[in-house]
């Protein structure tokens, strides 16, 4: 068996501290990027557009704040530490009444507003280096 070592030693991420570097609402920051997907963070508040993606699942992880995901059949509560996954093609809208914080997982490329489009849409930016 081979021991693959890494050319360089990975960079720690230290979550709170990527959040921490930014304000702004529903714009996605890439903090890491697994194979073809990106590990995202974002701040929500408010609600956003019902949307679906066609081609992925999308992972939602909550960090702080309290994150309601709708769906048409009934809404889904999340508290920190805890996730939830939406399948592919599934209509759904997020909401916080706070601030939140979530971390995502979704393949590179994704757009944030899925098939809905519309002044929410926003490009996923690389978390500038401190």
């Amino acid at each position: 068996m081979t021991t693959r070592i890494p050319a360089a030693v990975p960079a720690v991420v230290n979550i709170a501290a990527a959040l921490a570097r930014f304000s702004d609402h529903w714009a996605q920051r890439r903090i890491a990027g697994i194979n073809d997907y990106d590990v995202k963070v974002a701040k929500i508040q408010g609600e956003f557009v019902w949307h679906t993606h066609d081609d992925t699942d999308e992972f939602m992880l909550v960090i702080s704040g309290r994150l309601t995901v709708r769906f048409r059949e009934g809404d889904v509560v999340l508290d920190p530490g805890e996730f939830v996954v939406v399948p592919r093609g599934v209509e759904h809208c997020t909401a916080a009444a706070e601030e939140t914080s979530i971390l995502l997982l979704e393949p590179a490329g994704v757009v944030n507003t899925g098939d809905a489009g519309g002044e929410l849409t926003k490009a996923v930016r690389e978390l500038e280096p401190s």
